[in-house]
């Protein structure tokens, strides 16, 4: 059930996967198909063992029924990411990542772990580089000034979350900082 605009502050974490599910990754086809036409773009010919950038919902629905191994974004990776945690935990800044790394991680870790070395150890590794971004987020959201908030790198997952905590929070500022008006009719001499 979709909950009415009016309590609705954010994108939610299917929609957001659904946007990321639109990003190009390589397969590699277990089947042939001549070049299919679709509303985002025509894509193919697939034909094994020829790699081929489909889209990440296209990849997925061809793994779902057996017909392609996926292969992972390079960042997407043990080393990789223990690199990164290393970063988020020792470094005040966020590290780089991708945009939309916390979607495709999801929507790769649910649908083809047999095409990812050691998923499991992926899966907490994510875990851990979540948490600390967000104890990052958090402790930027508590430096709030009513000028800008400066939070580089920040993925899409991210400022999903921050969003609706961030626009109150400015709210508050915006108010509490304004300069009062001229002439408001308090000025009795």
């Amino acid at each position: 059930m979709a909950l009415p605009p009016s309590l609705r502050t954010s994108i939610t974490p299917p929609e957001l996967e659904l946007v990321a599910s639109e990003q190009l990754v390589e397969i590699v086809p277990l089947v042939s198909m001549e070049r299919t036409a679709f509303i985002s773009g025509a894509y193919g010919p697939l034909r094994p063992p020829t790699k081929c950038k489909v889209p990440l919902w296209m990849a997925s629905n061809l793994k779902l029924k057996k017909k392609c191994r996926i292969i992972p974004p390079s960042w997407l990776n043990v080393d990789f990411l223990q690199d990164r945690l290393v970063q988020e935990t020792t470094d005040p800044s966020f590290s780089d990542m991708p945009f939309r790394f916390a979607e495709v991680a999801k929507i790769l870790l649910d649908v083809a772990p047999d095409d990812l070395q050691n998923p499991d150890k992926i899966r907490g590794l994510l875990k851990d580089i979540r948490e600390a971004r967000q104890a990052k987020s958090r402790e930027g959201l508590s430096k709030l000034d009513h000028n800008e908030l400066m939070l580089p790198n920040l993925c899409a997952m991210e400022i999903n979350e921050i969003r609706p905590f961030f626009v109150r929070g400015m709210a508050v500022l915006t108010q509490l900082t304004r300069e009062p008006v001229q002439g408001d009719g308090m000025d009795q001499t």
